[in-house]
């Protein structure tokens, strides 16, 4: 089902113009001089106003002279003062996205400093993948291997392994929905625990119901496909503090009853972003033995329209008692969550949940950023902290008690819509906040950056691969500094 790349990563302490390979790219800052191989055509470029190095500016060059490469790739930089990892991986994966619509071999690019490895490393497997494998012909071509000139060996490993679960996360998110849905995206997850080191117990539907899992199993009654639920476990740690992951997995989202027209539906398949991050970022953890304890919950289902489907007035019992009434059937993500969240917070007190959970924060946010809710202001900084070393985007919402009544109900303890057009998306996070306990938590809505519509420079249609490298950073931080 699942059809990964195979590129090999290695460093190189070779002179660049002694490098082979089918293409060399060498990176220019906007606001520095440019002293590598080709600077005499650098220099040409800026003087004809070719070429100014403006972040993410590519000028190929197909018959260079004085290397060894075939072909020579300038991309811009940006400002030097203005770097940080998000800029590189950015700056790599265009120009990944330029190579790579061709099939080559060998692509080998100048690191502009030792430290840059992972963005650069990482941003080219970003830049390498797109979501057109089942073409007749393809439209992306991974290459055999890239070859990081100037970086820093001891980082390969993490480069190769957020590599790997960035392509995982985003083949999740494309393979289309008649091929993942909940018994296949177990199936999955299992493979990827027996392959990277980390344990996996696989829920059936009758195990769910045994667990008191009414919110979950409720979404799931209108679908053909049964739900499932995954557990990961992984211990690098023994007898530390356990991190907690909960992920949507929505395999595909009709809305249910409260249907969705054509236009909202279309992309659906991406409703499980929040549960492919948390098994990609897992599988990076366990592949890279971080000295961390991670306890994962991956909620799937198929949210569909049938004569067994759940309707609007029906109440739900969540696993830890709680009642829901339900206004909304295409509120549903918020309701299998309740049940993974309850779980969760039985095996540890510190929890984060990724979600393609409301397009209010879509609104609020835009496309780029996620929305992050929490319990515990010092919490989520620490979670916003890793975020924005991963180099990714997400912003605070507030979550004080002035929004308690957007969820209150008239019939059951809460209701799963906030009642109106106002803050939706702190609405979800309100919700999901009846279910956690005294657990620290934070709630990041990745509806936005979880799936990108159309392409940009330096990103391909499809799933994103968002929040993979956060998780990462995630676990890492909290394996240094503990609860």
């Amino acid at each position: 089902m699942l059809n990964l790349p195979q590129t090999q990563f290695e460093v190189s302490a070779e002179p660049l113009t002694a490098v082979r390979a089918d293409w060399l790219v060498l990176g220019v800052w906007l606001d520095q001089p440019y002293s590598g191989p080709g600077a005499e055509l650098v220099s040409k470029f800026r003087e004809g106003g070719d070429f100014g190095a403006k972040h993410l500016e590519l000028v190929p060059v197909l018959n260079p002279t004085g290397v060894a490469a075939a072909r020579v790739l300038f991309v811009g930089l940006g400002k030097r003062a203005d770097v940080k990892r998000a800029t590189l991986h950015d700056a790599a994966a265009a120009a990944a996205r330029h190579i790579t619509a061709k099939k080559f071999a060998t692509v080998a690019v100048a690191v502009p400093d030792p430290e840059f490895t992972l963005a650069v490393g990482v941003g080219l497997a970003q830049g390498s993948q797109g979501p057109g494998i089942r073409k007749g012909t393809p439209t992306r071509f991974a290459p055999e291997r890239f070859v990081l000139v100037g970086g820093a060996a001891d980082e390969l490993p993490r480069v190769r392994a957020e590599a790997r679960a960035l392509w995982l996360a985003r083949e999740l998110v494309n393979t289309p929905p008649r091929e993942l849905y909940p018994e296949t995206f177990a199936v999955a997850a299992a493979g990827a625990g027996r392959a990277a080191g980390f344990e996996v117990e696989v829920w059936d539907e009758s195990r769910i119901a045994a667990e008191r899992m009414g919110s979950l199993l409720g979404v799931a009654e209108g679908s053909a496909r049964p739900a499932r639920l995954a557990v990961l476990r992984y211990t690098g740690n023994p007898g530390g503090p356990v991190l907690g992951l909960v992920g949507k997995g929505v395999t595909f989202d009709s809305g249910g009853l409260s249907l969705k027209p054509s236009d909202g539906m279309v992309d659906m398949k991406c409703d499980m972003a929040g549960a492919a991050a948390v098994l990609a970022g897992v599988q990076a953890v366990a592949e890279l033995k971080l000295p961390v304890n991670l306890f994962g919950v991956l909620a799937l289902v198929e949210n569909m329209p049938s004569g067994t489907a759940l309707k609007l007035g029906d109440v739900l019992t969540a696993r830890n008692g709680k009642t829901i009434e339900v206004l909304n059937t295409d509120a549903e993500g918020r309701l299998i969550l309740a049940d993974a969240l309850c779980l969760a917070a039985e095996h540890t007190k510190f929890l984060v949940n990724f979600a393609t959970l409301t397009g209010a924060c879509m609104v609020a946010l835009g496309t780029e950023t996620s929305g992050l809710m929490t319990n515990n202001d010092a919490w989520g900084e620490q979670i916003l902290g890793a975020v924005a070393k991963a180099g990714e985007r997400a912003w605070k919402l507030p979550m004080d008690a002035s929004y308690d009544g957007l969820i209150k109900s008239k019939v059951a303890d809460m209701r799963n819509t906030g009642g109106g057009r106002w803050a939706g998306a702190i609405a979800g996070g309100k919700f999901l906040e009846q279910f956690v306990g005294d657990a620290k938590w934070a709630h990041l809505d990745i509806a936005g950056p979880s799936f990108a519509e159309g392409e940009s420079a330096a990103q391909d249609a499809g799933g994103t691969g968002c929040m993979v490298r956060s998780i990462v950073e995630m676990a890492r931080a909290f394996g240094e500094r503990g609860a």
